[in-house]
């Protein structure tokens, strides 16, 4: 399971999420949208149950870190773009070897 639950696959499907969030924000500001705004705020709701689950689940794996889990999980249904920048931040973290967190993580 730990080989389909990458850092950056989770990074990804973050972004993924946060897109379609932008464009529920979108279409729920212009009228006349409300089909769409029904279509986007369920994506929003899947991909944050979906993100929500894997990261439970590579946070068990030590994939990722509780911050990082927290954001994403906790933070993510109200605003996914909290668990997008927490990836980059940690992205950045990882590349230049100033990484916090449990033990063992990259």
């Amino acid at each position: 399971m730990s080989g389909l639950l990458t850092f950056e696959r989770l990074k990804w499907a973050s972004f993924t999420h946060s897109a379609v969030y932008t464009v529920l924000l979108v279409v729920w500001l212009v009228p006349g949208l409300a089909g769409l705004e029904a279509v986007f705020g369920m994506g929003h709701g899947v991909g944050w149950i979906a993100m929500s689950l894997a990261c439970i689940v590579a946070l068990r794996l030590r994939v990722i870190d509780l911050r990082l889990a927290v954001a994403v999980a906790v933070l993510g249904g109200i605003g996914p773009f909290i668990g997008s920048y927490e990836f980059v931040r940690q992205s950045r973290a990882r590349r230049t070897g100033r990484s916090r967190g449990a033990p063992g993580f990259a």
